[in-house]
This record gives structure tokens, sequence and C-alpha cells, in this order.
């Protein structure tokens, strides 16, 4: 069989090479080894083919016939090229010459193709290797030889073993030329033949490694693909979601074997982020806020947001609202709120967002843009079709172009509509948690030290739910886990943070206001907007075109104000006008399906006593809890059993969940098939304190506007859950609940 290689190739020379140059290529080349994996004959094939190279070269006659060959050969191929002649009118050159135009070849036979095979892959010539060494398989498998010699079967073996190799060599050299699902195919290739014949484990170790941690270029590159290609689309989601789950979310610390730590992984979320639409970010990302994950909660709310906006539905503004409540009892997002309430036409509690908001540009500019008014309405809406337009909407493929205005959406029918049949606002701020300005200071200098370029540690944070968005049990647990910087595989392959090739000097980050939010969402549940993003930013004395900018956003800011006054004064007039009496004081709910009064259950054994706490106290205060759980966000919204079992602080706060599920017309209906304790923990310094750890199966069915809410309801049979117990006046209480998976 003719091959594709010449005698100076396979010395590794070219043809001006001297005789001295020709005996240190001989013996340098026959020192080098190939891989240990290869068999004595592939080795002794290979030197044969170096021999015989030599042989030719290092004889002078030997070498004139067969250079004068190689340049007929040349001469032929650009002859045929001109006249189109076939090869058979070709002239036929000495030695190993056949005539072939498109080739210079030499003649071997079969047992040195294996030696020829691992010449070609040293040459890098993996294709030709594919293209040569797979009929030669597929002839063995149709024409199985049962008494096949040791040689043979090791030959065979060589074969698969340098196909392989060049499977993976291929597909790193197409991963470094930015071709990364071409890259992906051979890879493949390679580790599907190395499995069909159970050969080289470690070599398919190798060829594992590189494909997962080639995934996020290739999910990268799917999806950065035309819409049009919705298989592509629903593979680069799907390989997302993967990577995902062994990652344990976006924010998790699991291994997904792609090399990316935490610091890595949110800006590669966050560049992947611009070639998602918007519903499939809003799908994605709810989906992943259930784990419990603040990041994802965050970027949720981000897909709502826009969507509600964008397409004037404000039944999606209502559940970023919600979300965000996950997220504000420790965290300040009073901004968002604030932009939430005001979307919804809920002025008071978007003023008292504002209230208790701590970040001082933003809130300076609402100021600035409100002086002539009563309230900070007018500053809010001009910030917020601002902040929508310029810093939430191209974080989205198909809303980047997009432009849309307060009036527009305030003016639609069905928004209003929306908006009438909302419950009237509360009457106090209990829904409104303020974060303490030592947490927040905190997270601020975190955050900024990140922007220096220091990344030593990173905490995962996992956010807790309210029982509609994450259906489980409480509140915030954090895991610490070293998060250094990584490269994604070798100096050689290119970061799917930039997507560009290695070399080209290229770094698209993405924005640093939000991928600041979300590093600090992580760092210590405190996400950070950078005001130079969300509102103009001056420094120094204005401009005269900036003083210009200023009046024009002030009077389109007052145009919109006042659209936004009339509605809702109109709404106001209405809901005054048809009112029904009200009755002071707290009335009695009487129904005919329940007492109207708890008869305490006279088998019930108590909770408190004296001693330690046992497993037996433990369950039924958790069983307590549950139980309080299942009437505070059920149905009737009793809030009274949560203060039966719970104490500050996290009386408090699912007293304020419970009631804004409340006002917001949700509610859950809950099951809990089973509670396992797991651990007991006394304190060692105070007997009245214990913490006791346990796995609870969790089922809710959520109801909003008492339509059924399957995005939001869930099923969990192994909650782990921390719960902090404290004694008094012989009772246990529980003081805080943190979940742990």
């Amino acid at each position: 069989m003719r091959i594709p290689l010449d005698y100076y190739r396979i010395l590794g020379l070219p043809m001006q090479a001297t005789a001295r140059q020709l005996q240190m290529a001989h013996r340098d080349r026959g020192q080098q080894l190939p891989r240990r994996e290869y068999s004595e004959v592939a080795i002794a094939s290979r030197k044969q083919l170096l021999d015989r190279a030599y042989t030719v070269l290092s004889d002078p006659d030997r070498r004139r016939a067969y250079d004068a060959g190689f340049l007929d050969a040349k001469s032929a191929v650009n002859s045929e090229i001109a006249s189109s002649q076939t090869e058979d009118n070709l002239p036929t050159a000495p030695e190993d010459f056949n005539g072939d135009p498109h080739a210079w070849g030499i003649e071997i036979s079969e047992d040195q193709l294996v030696g020829a095979l691992l010449v070609l892959l040293e040459l890098g010539e993996y294709e030709l290797v594919l293209k040569l060494g797979h009929p030669h398989l597929e002839a063995g498998k149709i024409s199985p030889q049962v008494d096949r010699s040791r040689e043979t079967q090791l030959s065979t073996a060589d074969i698969v073993l340098t196909i392989a190799l060049a499977c993976l060599e291929l597909g790193r050299e197409q991963w470094q030329q930015g071709t990364y699902q071409r890259a992906a195919q051979s890879l493949e290739t390679g580790q599907t033949l190395l499995l069909s014949e159970g050969l080289f484990p470690s070599i398919r170790g190798e060829i594992t490694t590189d494909l997962y941690k080639l995934r996020p270029y290739r999910i990268l590159e799917l999806l950065a693909g035309p819409e049009e290609k919705a298989t592509d689309r629903r593979q680069g989601l799907q390989m997302l979601r993967d990577i995902l789950q062994e990652r344990g979310g976006i924010d998790g610390s699991g291994d997904d074997g792609s090399g990316l730590g935490i610091d890595d992984f949110l800006r590669f979320v966050q560049q992947l982020r611009g070639y998602l639409n918007s519903q499939e970010q809003q799908t994605l990302f709810e989906s992943e806020a259930l784990r419990p994950s603040a990041v994802a909660t965050y970027l949720a709310v981000y897909a709502l947001l826009a969507r509600g906006f964008a397409q004037h539905q404000p039944g999606l503004i209502t559940r970023a609202k919600r979300m965000l409540m996950r997220l504000g009892s420790r965290q300040d997002v009073h901004l968002e709120q604030a932009v939430c309430a005001l979307l919804l036409g809920q002025t008071e509690e978007a003023s008292r967002a504002l209230e208790l908001s701590q970040e001082y540009e933003p809130l300076a500019f609402i100021r600035e843009h409100s002086q002539s008014a009563p309230d900070l309405l007018p500053g809010l809406c001009l910030y917020s079709e601002h902040w929508l337009q310029d810093e939430v909407f191209p974080h989205f493929r198909d809303l980047r172009d997009c432009r849309r205005s307060l009036k527009d959406y305030f003016a639609d029918e069905q928004v209003q509509a929306y908006l009438e049949a909302l419950p009237q606002e509360m009457s106090n701020a209990s829904e409104w948690t303020v974060v303490q300005h030592s947490a927040s200071s905190n997270a601020k200098t975190v955050t900024a030290s990140r922007l220096e370029g220091v990344s030593e540690s990173a905490g995962s944070a996992k956010d807790s739910g309210t029982p509609l968005e994450a259906g489980v049990e409480g509140s915030t647990s954090v895991s610490s886990s070293a998060a250094a910087t990584a490269t994604l595989t070798s100096t050689s392959q290119s970061s799917p943070i930039t997507g560009d090739r290695p070399g080209d000097g290229s770094d698209r980050r993405p924005s640093r206001s939000s991928s600041d939010r979300m590093r600090a969402l992580v760092d210590s549940r405190l996400p950070v907007r950078n005001p130079s993003k969300s509102a103009p930013h001056r420094t120094g004395k204005p401009t005269e075109r900036s003083h210009k900018r200023g009046r024009l956003f002030l009077i389109l800011g007052g145009a919109v104000g006042i659209a936004a006054f009339l509605f809702l004064g109109n709404r106001i007039w209405r809901a005054v006008s048809s009112r029904n009496p009200i009755l002071e004081g707290e009335q009695l709910q009487v129904q005919l399906d329940r007492l109207p009064l708890e008869i305490p259950d006279p088998n019930a054994k108590p909770l408190g006593a004296t001693g330690p706490l046992t497993t037996e106290k433990a369950r039924l205060a958790i069983d307590t809890w549950l139980a309080a759980k299942r009437e505070a966000f059920g149905p009737n919204h009793q809030l009274e059993p949560l203060e039966k079992i719970l104490v500050d602080p996290v009386l408090s706060k699912k007293q304020i969940e419970a009631e804004a599920a409340r006002q917001d017309n949700w509610y859950g209906q809950y099951q809990h098939n089973r509670i396992s304790v797991d651990l007991v923990e006394m304190n060692q310094v105070n007997p009245d304190l214990a913490f006791v750890e346990a796995t609870v199966s969790e089922r809710a069915d959520f109801y909003e506007n008492a339509l059924f809410d399957p995005a939001s309801s869930f099923s969990n049979e192994n909650l782990r859950v921390r719960y902090e117990l404290i004694r008094s006046g012989g009772q246990w209480w529980i003081q805080d609940i943190v979940v742990l998976n």
C-alpha cells in the first residue's frame, strides 16, 4: 500500500539537508521513542521506516535519483493543474513515486502500516491518520481472523491507539482554532473507539477530561448561533443544566470537570447571558433559584423584570417582587424592590423601599430629579426607566435593541386591568427589612477587593426561600470553599470568559456592575450596584450639555409622573368610593367547618422539660413548627401558630413572609411526610441552647390568585435543615432555621 510520506519528512529534514544533518536526524529520531502505551511491534515498524529513509538518503547516488523523481513529481503536479491531465498520463518517477499528482508517497508492506501511522501522528497529520487507519480497522471487523497472531493483535491495538491519539490531538487543535463543536466531535470519535475496543483507559481518561473542560466553550458556541438553530440551542441549554447540576448551582462549589472556580464560573454565566433571550433566562434561573441559590434568584429577578416591563406583563413583576423578598432580609435590594413596587402602582411601598436603601449615588440622583415634587416618585420613575433600559435590557438577546417607556407601560389596558385587581397596599412597613450597615460596608469592602484582582477565597451562599419561591424551610446557609481563579485547561487553550482565540489580546468581560452584584451575593449575600451604570454619574463641575440632558430627563420624568399619578389617583378614588364599611378592631374569623378557637390536645406532650434536649422532644418541636408553617402559608394565612413555636429572629421573618404572601394573594398547600432527626447537639456553655439537624420530606403545591402555579411547586424528599433551639419558660423554642442543602 502507498502512504503519503517522503523520506525527508520521515526524518524531519528539508531537501537541502547535509549528510551530517541526515546522520544527526536519524540518530535523534531513533532515540525519541513514542508513548509508553505502544508495543514493541509499533516501535520496530517505525524504526524500519527511519532506517529505510536514512539508507536511501545517505547514499549519494540513490539520493540523486530520489531527488530527481521528487522534482519530476512536482513538475508533473504543476502540469496536471495546468492541463487537467489524468494521473495516468504522468511520468513514473524512480524509486517509490507512483505518479500521484496530489501526494508524494512511498510503498510499504501491511505490517509497516502501524509505523507509518505513528510517523504521521508525530508529524501532526491527524486527519491522514484517521483516513488511513479507519479502513484497516473496518476491514478487520468484516473479515475477522480466528488464528490471529500475537503480532497482529498488537499491531491492531497500536492502530487503535494511534487513531485515538490523533482524535485527541486533532480535537485540541480545533479547540485552539475556536471550532469547539468540531473539537468535541473529534474527541468523542476517539472516546467511542476506545470504549468499543475496551483498550487504553488512561487515554480514554485524557479524552474525557478534555471533553469536560470543553463544555463551557461548546455552550457558548451553541448559544451564540442564530435562534433558528433550535436543536443547537437545546443542546447548549441541556449542557448548561448538566454543568449546573454537577456544580450544585451557579454559586455552588461542586466539581463539573471544567476547571472553573467560582469566580470564573460567575463570569462565564455573565457572558452567556448575552446569548440567551429573556424567556430562556427566566426558565433557567427560576429553576436554579429553587436549589436555593442567591445568584440565580437575583438573575431570575432580572429576567422577570425585563420581560414584565418590555412585554407589559405586570404579573411577572409581582413574581420578581416576591423573589426579591427572599434576598431582602439580609441584602440591600431595596432599589430593585422600589422599582417593582413602582411598576405595580404601589407608590407607598416604593417610597418605603427607597427610605431603607443605603445606595448613596442612585438615591442622590433620584432626589435631584424630585426636587419640585412632594415625594421621590418623579426621580424614581426616571431612574427606573433608565436602569431597565440601559442596565437590564442589554443582558438579553431579544431585548438588547428594545426601547420601552413607563408612559407606554402604564397606558396599556391589560396593565391597568391587572393593577386594578391588586389588593390595597399595606398600611405599614412590615414587609420591608433593614440591612445592617456593618454588613453592607463589609460586603462592599469585599467587592472592592475583587475589583483590584484579588481572588483569595469565596463563600458559596445558599439563599433561603419564601414558601412560594423556594419552597424550603428557611433561612440562609453559607459554606466556605477555596475559589482561587482557575484557568481552563492549559496555556494553549482559550478561556470561556472571553470566547476568543488564545493570544489575540481581547477580553470581553461582562459589565462590572452586574458581575460585582453576583460576586457580592456569593461573598456576603449583599448585591452591590455600580451607580455609574444605574444612574448618570457626575464628577467635577457639570457641563452645559449635562445640564440640558438633566433638564430633558426632568421634563420626561415629570410627564411620566403625571401620567402615573393620574392613573393611580383614579384607582384610589374608585377603590375608596366602592369600599364596603370596615369594622374597627380585629374580627373573629368564624367558619362552619372548624372551631373558632383552638382546643389544646390533652394527650399532647409538652415541648419543654428540664435536662438536655432529647431526639423525641426535638422531633416534636420540628413537627410543631411545620404545622404552624402549613397554617401561616396556607389558604387562611393564620399567623398565630407561629408564636407558639418560633421566637425572634426567625419569628419576625416568618411573620413578614406570611403577611407578604397574604398581600400578594398566594398560598401553599404543604405536606410533610417524614421527619428524621439526625443530630442533637447541646451547647456546652449554655444548657438552654441546642442545635438540631434533621432531614425533612416536604412537598408544596402553590396557588396564585386561586390558580395552580406549577413552576413554583416542588417536592423534596431529602431536605436537610439545621435548627437552633432555645429553652425559655420550660419550653424549647426555635430561634433560627438554616437550610443545609
